[in-house]
């Protein structure tokens, strides 16, 4: 029997991967970030897709690194976008809480969503079927895609190789952690061949990954403050490479604008905002998750410069028009 064919695209920060499933209709997951664009056009175009030939976008979730190109897909190619209820209400009303993009200081160019799904719902391809799968913990509306008969999942950010998604319990939900294990537990229960992920390479042995990622929620679930490390390490590298590097002087006004910031800071070590900023700098230069060169802080894992221009432009929620 004949399937689709699913092409998945490994990617540097700031984007995510992105993975195409090739059937009678064709449909393109996670866009990519916004200054990325032309990156993702040549990227599908190098393999054999022009955009004209998909017929739509699907989000795992609306973060800036997985939904930045769906703008330019929308605009130039009219492709309907798909995404969880939740999140795409969110996104057609112009919640300033929108993709986080407020609270992270991530750009966001407006887009909307025309599909609305929900949990266990099923997009035809032609021969096979992709399932949406509801999974919680990373943001409220993430959804993972199970592809039955090659037994391939598209996980987003739920979890990576020795990895997951960090966790934002002020936007999320005190209990995203809970959430997220038992989306991990949901997923464990699937025979799986492969896993697809929002970063990282390809996960051949998923249901492995899936056990560690477990361990590593319950070890969080004993030790909060693990997880919020996680998360403002994973927050403030992003920074650094949408910034491509911040010199001493800009980090502590520039974090001290950050709500992200302050609520960890405040909710979580019980600290003081300016008190928090010496501790996160000696963290990243501990863990390794950045490096001083010349005066300026950079992060350490590999990634693609941003269009500085674009970058500069204030691409959020609160200035998308109506």
């Amino acid at each position: 029997m004949k399937t689709a064919n699913i092409m998945f695209f490994e990617r540097p920060f700031p984007s995510a991967n992105s993975i195409v499933i090739q059937d009678d209709q064709t449909f393109l997951v996670d866009t990519g970030f916004g200054s990325d664009v032309l990156q993702t056009e040549k990227l599908l175009s190098d393999a054999g897709i022009l955009p004209k030939q998909i017929n739509g976008i699907i989000n795992t979730h609306y973060h800036s690194d997985h939904v930045g190109g769906n703008h330019y897909f929308q605009q130039q190619y009219d492709l309907p976008i798909a995404a969880h209820l939740w999140e795409g209400e969110m996104v057609n009303q112009r919640d300033i809480e929108s993709c986080g993009s407020q609270y992270l200081d991530q750009p966001v160019e407006q887009y909307v969503v025309q599909q609305l799904l929900i949990d266990e719902q099923e997009i035809l391809t032609g021969k096979s079927a992709l399932k949406v799968i509801h999974t919680p913990g990373h943001t409220l509306g993430h959804i993972a895609l199970y592809e039955q008969q090659q037994q391939i999942l598209i996980c987003g950010d739920l979890f990576q190789y020795n990895d997951v998604g960090w966790l934002n319990i002020f936007r999320e939900g005190t209990n995203s952690v809970r959430r997220s294990y038992e989306s991990l537990e949901r997923l464990a229960k699937l025979p799986i061949k492969i896993a697809y992920p929002g970063h990282g390479r390809a996960i051949e042995d998923p249901l492995l990954m899936i056990d560690k990622a477990r361990e590593r929620l319950e070890k969080w679930m004993i030790s909060p403050e693990k997880m919020a490390w996680h998360a403002c390490k994973r927050i403030f590298s992003f920074t650094l490479m949408l910034k491509n590097g911040l010199t001493s002087k800009e980090i502590p006004p520039y974090l001290l604008g950050c709500g992200w910031f302050h609520d960890f800071a405040v909710h979580v070590f019980r600290l003081e905002p300016k008190e928090f900023v010496q501790l996160l700098l000696d963290e990243m230069i501990r863990s390794k998750a950045a490096i001083w060169q010349q005066d300026k802080l950079f992060a350490t894992a590999p990634y693609e410069v941003p269009n500085s221009k674009w970058i500069e432009e204030d691409w959020k929620p609160i200035n998308w028009t109506r």
